[in-house]
């Protein structure tokens, strides 16, 4: 399993957003320039998070995205989600609803991903954006 490229630029463009939750819209050209991205990927990105709810647009002069809510409410899970889908080790263990593999009664590793899989979505479902902002040694934002 790798997480695409999808997942990990999503990430650190909400990680911008996070970092100036509070001071209004951003770009999506200035945060390509500070992460160094390509404006139309970042755009492909943009399009999913907002069709998921994690940001909101606002147009004119002064638009940009921001956030819809503030970072101790978005999880990483949720943005790896709204960018590929939910995380699936093995189909055995994630796959579509109602598939069955016929080794899975005499599986003896189907445990084992059942267990790495509950792990990382553990990870993922509880490290929020501030959790981010945290870790980096950012100075919070002030919710409104």
């Amino acid at each position: 399993m790798r997480l695409s490229t999808k997942g990990r630029y999503g990430v650190l463009a909400m990680y911008e957003l996070a970092r100036r939750y509070g001071d209004g819209p951003i770009s999506i050209k200035e945060i390509a320039a500070i992460q160094d991205f390509s404006n139309a990927y970042m755009e492909q990105l943009f399009s999913a998070l907002k069709k998921s709810g994690l940001i909101k647009s606002l147009r004119g002069a002064r638009g940009g995205y921001q956030l819809s809510r503030p970072p101790a409410e978005i999880t990483v899970g949720q943005i790896i989600d709204a960018l590929e889908g939910p995380i699936e080790l093995a189909e055995c263990v994630g796959g579509p609803e109602g598939f069955v593999c016929k080794k899975s009664a005499d599986c003896v590793t189907r445990g084992l991903w059942m267990e790495v899989q509950d792990s990382i979505r553990g990870i993922i479902d509880h490290r929020t954006l501030e959790d981010l902002l945290i870790q980096s040694g950012a100075v919070l934002p002030v919710e409104d």
